[in-house]
């Protein structure tokens, strides 16, 4: 269990002592500009309307979805108030539509509180927001490392990671889940910060 918040540039030059190759990588792609949010119904709502989606077209629909409450300020209270066709119209498929009023209903009745998931460890958080329809393991990871900051986070069910995985080491395959487990484990206590390096390591020409 941990509930330990990593501090981007200390845990980079963690990694940088410990591996030259890591160094190498550090110096190709540059210092680490990693994206924070705070823990959120509103952030949690907005990773469900982003799942499997181009950039542009989510940040679309979730402004129209924000259009449609008072100060464009999404309250759950005020979600389960709006009729399906009104989420609808926003441009939520069905199955978003379900899950943003599912998270809603968690928020409202208590059983989850996105501003005490703090207080939680890794894996309790893990399971409080799976218990949401819609929010698998994969968002889950990504509200662990975007939103609350923890620095061991290790999100192996992330294709780009894998991807990163096999530039990185000179693998002649994409790891699967499984097989990328173990191989984070020299990156502990900072697998956070070596996985936003694994999707940076794409973007490097000829690395070896």
């Amino acid at each position: 269990m941990t509930k330990q918040t990593y501090r981007p540039t200390r845990a980079c030059n963690a990694l940088m002592r410990r591996e030259p190759r890591f160094r190498r990588l550090v110096e190709a792609v540059g210092k680490p500009v990693i994206p924070q949010s705070d823990s959120t119904f509103e952030t949690l709502a907005r990773s469900i309307v982003y799942q499997q989606l181009s950039g542009r077209a989510a940040s679309t629909i979730f402004g129209r979805l924000l259009d449609k409450f008072d100060d464009r300020v999404l309250d759950p209270a005020a979600l389960l108030r709006k009729r399906m066709t009104t989420l609808r119209g926003a441009g939520l498929s069905q199955a978003k539509a379900n899950s943003v009023r599912d998270l809603a209903r968690h928020v409202v009745d208590g059983r989850l509180d996105p501003a005490g998931l703090h207080t939680l460890s890794d894996d309790e958080v893990m399971d409080a927001l799976t218990q949401v329809k819609g929010i698998g393991p994969w968002s889950a990871r990504m509200h662990l490392m975007f939103a609350l900051k923890r620095r061991d986070v290790w999100p192996v069910g992330d294709l780009g990671v894998r991807k990163g995985l096999q530039v990185y080491l000179g693998l002649d395959d994409v790891p699967t889940a499984k097989e990328a487990e173990p191989l984070g484990d020299p990156y502990r206590p900072h697998r956070t910060m070596f996985a936003w390096y694994m999707w940076r390591v794409l973007d490097v020409e000829d690395w070896a």
